[in-house]
Parts: C-alpha cells; structure tokens; sequence
C-alpha cells in the first residue's frame, strides 16, 4: 500500500473546500477512506488547519471537522529530533522544514503538497496531489 506524507495545505484545501484544489484533495482522502493509500501529516498541521478554519467556521465546527479528519490520517509526532533537523536543514522556510523532517524521520519517500517550489532542497520525491493521483491511477 502507497504511504505518503500530505502537506497543511493539502488538508486545508480539503477542510476549507479551497476551490480549485479541493477536488484532488477530495479525491486523495477518499482513497485514504477506502484504505486504497495510507496518508500521514505531522501533529503540527492540526494547530494550522485550526487556525485557517476558524478564520472561515466557527470554533466548534472547525474542531468537527478536524475530528472527521483525523479518522483519514495517520498522525506523526513533531519531537525535538525533527525540530533539530528542521532547524539544521536548508530549507527557507521553517513550516516546510518540520514537515519535511516528519517525513523523513518517519521514512516516507513521498511528500505531497501545492508548493513545490519550497521543496527544491529536498532528497524524497515531492508531487503534488494532482502528480500523484495521475502516478497511481496509472498503475
């Protein structure tokens, strides 16, 4: 079974229903739900999606959602390892850094995400969901 690390902003495109992205977004959870790919995000993304959706819902509804969506995902700690990485690492950006060391401390190949761009720096295989849905409906 293909196992992938899927960026905050993959989830929040899910969660806010961001238009156009959700509908790969959509489509990449679902085949989370029927346990067609194993999907994991790092314990960070949960205080960031909260924080991007209480700007659209109210706080219980945005706790709601999180809970339905925790059912998609496998959740992989942030610890002091993976800041030490994040913090040695190349990469511009910090939030991209942590989510990228949680990928490969918990040796996943494959990091999911809309900004490509901000992965140039990066030694695992970088798609976005569109890239990776043609990948496997291919095989």
């Amino acid at each position: 079974m293909e196992k992938v690390f899927v960026d905050t902003d993959v989830c929040i495109d899910l969660l806010s229903g961001r238009m156009p992205f959700n509908k790969n977004a959509e489509i990449l959870f679902s085949l989370a739900d029927k346990k067609k790919i194993k999907l994991y995000v790092s314990s960070l993304s949960f205080s960031n999606i909260d924080y991007v959706l209480q700007s659209q819902y109210a706080a219980s509804h945005s706790r709601q959602l999180i809970g339905k969506f925790k059912t998609l995902v496998n959740v992989l700690s942030v610890d002091s390892k993976t800041i030490d990485l994040a913090i040695a690492s190349n990469f511009n950006d910090f939030e991209d850094a942590i989510q990228y060391s949680c990928a490969i401390e918990n040796n996943l190949s494959t990091l999911l995400t809309r900004n490509i761009k901000d992965y140039k720096k990066a030694s695992i295989s970088i798609l976005t969901p569109e890239s990776f849905l043609a990948l496997i409906i291919k095989n």
